[in-house]
């Protein structure tokens, strides 16, 4: 099996290290891996598949004559904006888990179970964008739904871990909940939110925009339809939660209309979607829930059941950690797909 040059820009933040886990556990065929972050992070020792690497500086040069195949930018969108270009320079493909490129519409947005067939327009930028965390998870389950029914509408609330604020979030909920069992809340620093996240949530994750919602539930909006090629409305509830790890969402599906919705077949259809675990079993209190779905590769629904008023409407809940399958684990199968794909050329 041929095996890949891998650089990973970020290595020491969350989702880079992240990126390494599933490399790792995925078996991914890596001949050498460059991990890169800033340069407080040079020289810091990370390992892969039973080796050892030393972070080295991100600069605009680090990867000339390295023979790059694959580089994962997991640093934010303004690293992404200045180094990428480097990268695909210097004959990478960029998988980037940042929302810079996200609506190019040069560059496709992929999740490998829903529109595979994008990643063959990599060569256009030589940049493939990973999608919001919270989108992933989400258009995983709709694919299904929208091949089996055709979907209208979709209205999504969001419960999102602090882990998606990186570190920094899950540090600021560890140390409030420990000033309040000291019995100093009142005393606790907010720095990485708003507000207080420990006993508390939060109807706001990131910017204000000039239509009332934020930048994340715009996200999901926009990126639902390029990744799926659709045109139906969606609208969106972001909410930061005090749980450290991995997202849930409460979607509500309205179908076109004619549609009568049999349950039975949603429950099928969803079990049987590639990486998708059917938990649904309300009489045994059987349901996904972040403690099920935190360091795993799968998205996990339950709840799933038909409106009580409208024949052409479902209710679903779905789980998924957005460390792994929101970011890391969609950008390695993305590369894997990346592969399968050039093997055929």
């Amino acid at each position: 099996m041929k095996k890949y040059n891998v650089a990973i820009v970020g290595a020491s933040g969350a989702v880079g290290e992240e990126l390494l886990i599933v490399l790792e556990n995925l078996n991914f065929p890596i001949n050498n891996l460059l991990p890169l972050a800033s340069a407080s992070s040079a020289g810091v020792e990370v390992e892969c598949q039973g080796k050892t690497y030393k972070i080295e500086e991100l600069t605009e040069s680090v990867f000339e004559g390295r023979d790059i195949d694959i580089a994962f930018f997991s640093a934010g969108g303004s690293i992404s904006a200045q180094f990428a270009k480097y990268a695909v320079e210097a004959g990478a493909v960029v998988i980037d888990n940042t929302s810079h490129f996200r609506m190019d519409p040069r560059v496709p947005l992929v999740v490998p179970e829903v529109n595979p067939e994008d990643i063959e327009l990599w060569e256009d930028t030589g940049i493939i964008a990973n999608p919001n965390c919270s989108t992933i998870q989400m258009v995983q389950l709709l694919k299904p739904l929208h091949d089996l029914y055709g979907i209208k509408r979709v209205d999504v609330s969001t419960y999102q871990a602090v882990s998606g604020a990186g570190k920094a979030g899950m540090e600021e909920l560890v140390r409030q909940m420990q000033d309040f069992f000291a019995f100093r809340l009142d005393e606790t620093k907010v720095e990485a939110f708003a507000h207080q996240i420990a006993l508390n949530v939060i109807p706001q994750i990131d910017v204000p925009q000039p239509n009332g919602y934020t930048k994340e539930e715009m996200k999901m909006v926009n990126e639902t339809n390029k990744i799926m090629h659709s045109d139906f409305a969606v609208s969106a509830t972001c909410v930061r939660v005090p749980v450290l790890r991995s997202h849930s969402e409460a979607i509500t599906i309205t179908f076109k209309e004619g549609v009568n919705v049999n349950v039975e077949e949603a429950r099928e259809v969803l079990g049987n979607f590639e990486n998708v675990v059917l938990m649904d079993d309300l009489e045994n209190n059987v349901y996904p829930m972040p403690i099920n779905a935190t360091d795993t590769d799968e998205t996990y629904v339950g709840r799933i059941r038909k409106d009580i008023y409208a024949d052409n409407i479902l209710h679903i809940w779905g789980v998924a950690d957005q460390v792994r399958v929101g970011a890391a684990t969609n950008s390695v199968r993305i590369a894997q797909k990346w592969i399968a794909l050039e093997g055929q050329i």
